[in-house]
């Protein structure tokens, strides 16, 4: 391997984008191995550069909402199942999570729920048409603690600014974290934003179509603070 330390220099060379996930690998039980074998081939939409037309993957015209990082997919089943009016297309990189998600899916006859395990930012440039999402969610992503790796979190101006444009006029934002420091960059990058308009003075109280997460529960029991913050386009 080359030690880019020593690598000549090349300025016509495309620059590796900072990813705001690592892939780790974790142990999956034999439901979610059974459901990603069973069930992905129909909940699971296969990433491609092109746009997904969402009355064909779901069978009907309804508002669409993307999450972003859902994680085991609690919350997003729990969502789901709440707003059987809207569709939801949930991003995740980490195949347990998948799985996970597949068994809810299951469990409660979602259908208004699809999987793209994917790098979220290129599933949204590529596979999701501007002005096409009522919504995007984007719930306790990595923090990425150190001050070194805070290039790495997810909502920078550039990937806020992509967000808008996919969004439909009077579509919304909401994102969570329970980590102070990323609320604060959060609110900052979000109300920078001209696109953007947020529906609270700072934070926003918690919308009652977000479960509380087992870890969220635990954390306020503990005295942990959670930040939403809710903007829509302008």
């Amino acid at each position: 391997m080359t030690d880019p330390q020593q690598a000549p220099e090349d300025d016509t060379a495309p620059r590796r984008r900072i990813r705001s996930f690592v892939l780790r690998t974790g142990r999956m039980g034999t439901g979610q191995i059974r459901a990603l074998e069973t069930l992905a081939p129909k909940y699971v939409l296969p990433y491609a550069p092109q746009a997904l037309v969402p009355e064909q993957v779901f069978g009907r015209k309804a508002p669409v909402v993307l999450e972003i990082g859902f994680g085991m997919g609690d919350a997003t089943a729990q969502i789901a199942q709440t707003l059987p009016g809207t569709d939801f297309i949930g991003v995740e990189v980490h195949t347990p999570g998948v799985g996970a998600l597949l068994q809810r899916i299951e469990e409660a006859q979602l259908g208004n729920l699809r999987i793209v395990q994917h790098d979220a930012v290129e599933v949204l440039q590529h596979m999701i048409a501007p002005g096409s999402l009522a919504g995007v969610h984007i719930f306790f992503p990595d923090p990425w603690h150190k001050k070194k790796h805070n290039k790495r979190r997810l909502i920078q101006a550039p990937f806020v600014a992509a967000l808008v444009t996919h969004l439909a006029p009077g579509g919304y934002l909401h994102c969570a974290t329970d980590w102070q420091p990323y609320a604060e960059q959060m609110l900052e990058v979000l109300s920078a934003e001209p696109g953007l308009r947020n529906t609270a003075e700072g934070y926003a109280p918690k919308p009652d179509y977000r479960p509380l997460t087992k870890f969220e529960n635990r954390g306020l029991k503990l005295g942990h603070g959670v930040w939403d913050l809710v903007f829509t386009k302008r």
